[in-house]
């Protein structure tokens, strides 16, 4: 059985089901069903796509996304969702190192295609809104009639996704997600929200992070509920959805939570038809998740990486949703554990990286035997996150092990001094970091966007700081900017807000 089963059961019992809604049009599950068989079909004959082949897509989110994630699954081939804010020659960095023998791209991203048949000639191009040159349109392969797009040696073990990191350092590594992943990934998430056919989730992360695609959309297909999908994220659009579409569940990030709720529309928006939103990605400041909790939506955390499908620790619709910062207990087909630097676990509320073990977590990094065998140990994946577990197993997230500010030999959490400072009315969002410093070894340092229209002074800042938090952790100097750099889903990027601080400094613009 391979992971498109799923569908195709789906379309046996309701057919006529909508499984996804986009752009005023919907896709019975009859229809999806059909349009992934002839999808495969054409990809085997016409590619010959097969097991373990690479099959890449760059384009915003849209239906043809999770038509060829499941044709992939039934050919035993595997996708790879290209980040569309990358520069061309990191999206052909990625091809390169995938070896995507196919590239599927809306005619918006067509910039690559020069460089592309320059550097990997090989590679065949399908466009899904235009034909491009020596390429053929997504179209014509739904033309092509019934094609066997079956292949008996695809099952839940063969590799189906691979995603790409941003990383922090060096170039991005591939993890490798089998189909099996993918089913218990969508076990997960079913529990987690209480998950059933009558749901409706709104989907409006992109699809190239496993935030978008896994945390509800593929859990939602997979037990035959009804998806709606928005190109890109705007605030207008998700609250119009609201109203209009009548969603059960959606995921938005703490950046996205802000932009909804900041928006002049959100005070008056109908939210009566979510039974809880779903965040996670980084840590959730509290006053973002009370901004849905006043309005009578449950705000469910969850945490997880890319390794992780993303679906490892949660807080359960209708569970415990009373400890404040928790991101709740591990998932219900995985263990996790907070260790030490030797590996072992450490006693409860003691800090120490998470390790996270179970059928969800990634296979290998594709090529990369070196980084695989680093981040897996005797199963377990070590995350590079700081976090703790308190006696009755909940979690909670301190921050990156890479972010760690050991000032005087204290540690130092920027993700706890951020927290505070985003208590502050007059702050919009900030971000911590280390800098050298010949006496403590490192100083925080804190970046911080006003609110629009506010006067903030640095002093004002220390001084709300200091009634919270211990001398050695309050800011050595807050520097004020308009912009703070992010990776896609609006998480800031402190490895490079590092060296960004190291250039200013160079250039004598921060004293």
């Amino acid at each position: 059985m391979d992971l498109c089963h799923l569908i195709d059961r789906n379309a046996a019992f309701a057919p006529d089901k909508p499984a996804i809604h986009f752009q005023g049009e919907s896709l019975s599950y009859a229809a999806f069903a059909a349009r992934i068989e002839r999808t495969a079909g054409a990809l085997k004959a016409g590619f010959g796509v097969g097991r373990g082949d690479r099959v890449a897509i760059l384009s915003l989110n849209r239906p043809e996304h999770l038509v060829l994630l499941y044709a992939c699954a039934r050919l035993g081939a595997i996708l790879v969702p290209l980040n569309w804010r990358l520069a061309v020659a990191e999206q052909l960095f990625i091809l390169t190192d995938a070896g995507a023998k196919v590239l599927v791209l809306e005619e918006a991203f067509a910039g690559v295609i020069p460089e592309l048949e320059r550097s990997l000639p090989g590679v065949s191009l399908l466009g899904l809104d235009f034909a491009p040159p020596h390429g053929d349109t997504f179209a014509s392969l739904l033309e092509c009639g019934d094609l066997d797009g079956r292949n008996p040696h695809a099952d839940l073990s063969s590799p189906l996704l691979i995603v790409y990191t941003s990383g922090t350092t060096g170039r991005p590594k591939g993890a490798v997600l089998r189909q099996e992943a993918l089913f218990w990934n969508g076990v997960m998430s079913q529990h987690m929200h209480s998950l059933t056919s009558d749901d409706h989730v709104l989907t409006v992360l992109p699809f190239f992070h496993v935030g978008g695609l896994n945390i509800q959309t593929t859990p939602a297909l997979h037990v035959g509920a009804t998806v709606t999908i928005h190109s890109r994220f705007t605030p207008e659009a998700t609250l119009a959805s609201f109203e209009r579409d009548r969603p059960t569940l959606t995921v938005l990030v703490p950046a996205i939570i802000q932009a909804v709720s900041d928006h002049p529309g959100w005070a008056a928006a109908d939210l009566s038809s979510l039974k809880a939103i779903a965040t996670g990605s980084t840590i959730v400041p509290p006053h973002l998740i009370e901004r849905f909790v006043a309005r009578g939506v449950p705000v469910l955390q969850i945490y997880g990486s890319t390794e992780t499908c993303p679906i490892a620790v949660y807080t359960r619709f209708g569970g415990d949703l009373s400890r404040t910062g928790s991101t709740g207990l591990p998932g219900l087909c995985c263990e996790a554990k907070v260790i030490g630097d030797e590996g072992d676990e450490v006693p409860p509320g003691t800090p120490g990286e998470i390790a996270v073990r179970g059928p969800n977590v990634f296979f290998e990094y594709w090529g990369n035997e070196i980084a695989t065998r680093e981040a897996l140990r005797d199963g377990w994946y070590r995350t590079g996150d700081i976090g703790l577990c308190d006696d009755d197993g909940y979690f909670w997230i301190r921050d990156r092990k890479n972010n760690l500010i050991v000032s005087g030999g204290e540690n130092i959490y920027p993700a706890e001094v951020e927290r505070v400072l985003l208590e502050h009315p007059d702050v919009s969002e900030c971000a911590v970091i280390g800098r050298p410093d010949p006496r403590w070894d490192e100083v925080p340092i804190a970046y911080v966007i006003p609110r629009s229209g506010r006067r903030l002074a640095a002093d004002q800042l220390k001084t709300h700081l200091k009634t919270q938090l211990a001398r050695y952790k309050v800011p050595r100097e807050i520097v004020f900017v308009a912009d703070l750099p992010r990776t896609a889903l609006g998480k800031v990027q402190h490895f490079l807000l590092k060296q960004l601080d190291a250039q200013s400094r160079s250039q004598g613009e921060v004293s």
